[in-house]
């Protein structure tokens, strides 16, 4: 996948100095039917990173979180699944804690992941069977070594203040974009990170294949294997891990699911 790799390297990289520039000389915003937010940088990145995938890979198909769904996808043994920025949120805060997220998925798997981070200039590329990377560097999961796992959460939860109660089971710590969150895991930078509410295709993809590549493991938080390339783009949660923190993250989110405190819409 030499030309895949050169082609989206390219568009994410293109796409990031846009959403950068964008930042520093204003944007709009408004607010999508689900109530998230929708900026002219999330706009201005789709177009950048489908004209260049639809001009190099015309016969595949594509899923974007900025674009209508059709379902023509659905015909295609490749598919591009896109997320123009994963951490809207952030990026309207001015925090560096978004992303460009795309994989490419080949018979409902991610064989191609790149999650950037703009900001921070982060390069993460996973390639199935050729690991992960980082900005270059072949990465790998870290071992906990009889450490207290650090777990990353989503920010929304982390402010409502019950998280820090759990210090005794994981360390718990706020991020952005579940892609970054997904990506810093992948590179050895914490060891857990999960969503207990449902995650779209464009969401997780990319970050999956990262930490999967990097010696991780990955499902829903049922335990299920998770497959893209269907008709629904929503995954029921998700739980990555490395292969040691698993049992900690599993005996900390089922406290949660006891007593009620986790959000299922983040």
């Amino acid at each position: 996948m030499e030309r895949e790799c050169e082609v989206l390297e390219a568009a994410v990289r293109k796409a990031g100095k846009e959403v950068v520039r964008i930042s520093k000389e204003g944007y709009e915003t408004s607010r999508k039917a689900d109530d998230d937010i929708l900026t002219t940088a999330d706009l201005a990145a789709n177009r950048i990173l489908l004209d260049a995938v639809r001009d190099a890979f015309p016969d595949d198909g594509f899923l974007s979180e900025e674009s209508v769904d059709n379902g023509t996808r659905l015909t295609r043994k490749r598919v591009w699944i896109i997320d123009p920025i994963d951490g809207t949120k952030e990026f309207v805060r001015g925090l560096p804690e978004y992303t460009i997220s795309v994989a490419l998925v080949v018979d409902g798997v991610p064989e191609l992941g790149v999650v950037y981070n703009p900001m921070t200039d982060e390069y993460f590329l996973a390639q199935r069977g050729f690991g992960s990377y980082l900005d270059g560097k072949r990465t790998h999961v870290r071992q906990l070594h009889g450490r207290q796992p650090l777990v990353l959460c989503s920010r929304t939860e982390w402010q409502r203040g019950y998280l820090a109660r759990y210090d005794g089971i994981v360390q718990v710590r706020p991020m952005g974009s579940i892609a970054y969150k997904l990506a810093l895991v992948s590179a050895g930078l914490a060891d857990a990170t999960f969503s207990m509410g449902r995650k779209h295709d464009w969401d997780i993809a990319a970050g999956i294949l990262l930490v999967q590549e990097a010696g991780g493991t990955v499902t829903d938080k049922h335990g299920h294997e998770i497959r893209f390339h269907r008709e629904t783009t929503l995954v029921d949660g998700i739980v990555a891990a490395t292969e040691d923190s698993v049992v900690p993250l599993r005996e900390f989110l089922s406290v949660l699911e006891r007593q009620g405190l986790h959000d299922p819409h983040l």
